[in-house]
């Protein structure tokens, strides 16, 4: 064979080894490219939460879960919670009448179950937190209030929750124990009514929630009495039957009882549960 011939071989051989060596990198980059479809495919096919989560709430809860509904808009972008915050009671009754809501969470088993009864609540309502009672004053406690039995003198205004109220139940339920009546000026609708009346200086004192107390701050003064532990209230969180975003509010409440939830109602000073 000549030189020349010999040459010519070699180059012919050189560029095979190069054909095949680019159709195997391209097979590669083929494949690569189909395993990065699939898996953009995958990601994209993944349930991504969005729009309006409703939760119906007692009103002891609404600084907490203001809270907690901005920390799951903020985890959640395209979410957003809206709060209906008032008496249990007054709550479930909207429910069971036709209301749209996602959640309910309710300051007493006792009115979640009006709820549970109309089957209008998905599964078994799980207890969240506990509430305890406390006395609030106006700042200084100027008429030196200093247990449950000082509410019963005639010339102190003290306003009580509604009877139907979870907290109005519980200060019953205080009151009953101790052997103690007392009437107050006025019984309010929920646990804010009554403690925006000492506010206001409309009342000298009421009995509400530690919470209410301790968000007020320097509004009110706080006053502990040993009734009030025979008197915790337990606070259930249910998914509603015909809730309008089911998947969303199940990752609320799963928000609310996470560890990263309660320490936002701990630092409320809600009892765990």
């Amino acid at each position: 064979m000549t030189r020349s011939a010999r040459r010519t071989r070699r180059t012919l051989q050189v560029a095979g080894a190069g054909a095949a060596a680019l159709l195997a990198l391209s097979a590669c980059s083929s494949s690569d490219d189909s395993s990065s479809s699939k898996s953009d495919s995958s990601a994209s096919a993944s349930p991504k939460m969005s729009g309006t989560v409703t939760v119906f709430a007692a009103a002891s809860l609404q600084e907490s879960f203001t809270t907690l509904g901005k920390e799951f808009e903020k985890a959640n972008p395209g979410t957003k919670v809206t709060f209906n915050f008032g008496g249990s009671d007054t709550l479930a009754a909207s429910i069971t009448g036709g209301a749209p809501a996602d959640v309910f969470a309710a300051a007493s088993p006792k009115t979640m179950a009006i709820v549970t009864d109309k089957k209008d609540a998905v599964g078994t309502p799980a207890t969240f937190v506990r509430n305890q009672l406390e006395i609030a004053t106006l700042p200084g406690n100027p008429d030196k209030v200093a247990s449950l039995k000082d509410l019963t003198k005639s010339s102190l205004k003290v306003v009580l929750c509604d009877k139907t109220v979870p907290c109005g139940a519980a200060a019953q339920k205080a009151l009953t124990a101790s052997k103690l009546k007392l009437t107050p000026v006025s019984y309010e609708a929920d646990v804010k009514s009554a403690l925006t009346k000492v506010e206001l200086k409309e009342a000298d004192a009421a009995v509400v929630y530690k919470t209410d107390v301790h968000a007020a701050g320097s509004k009110v003064q706080g006053v502990e009495f040993p009734e009030s532990a025979d008197a915790i209230n337990d606070y259930p969180i249910v998914l509603l039957k015909n809730a309008p975003n089911a998947v969303a509010a199940k990752a609320f409440i799963a928000l609310v009882q996470s560890a990263e939830g309660q320490k936002v109602l701990s630092a409320a000073g809600f009892l765990k549960p």
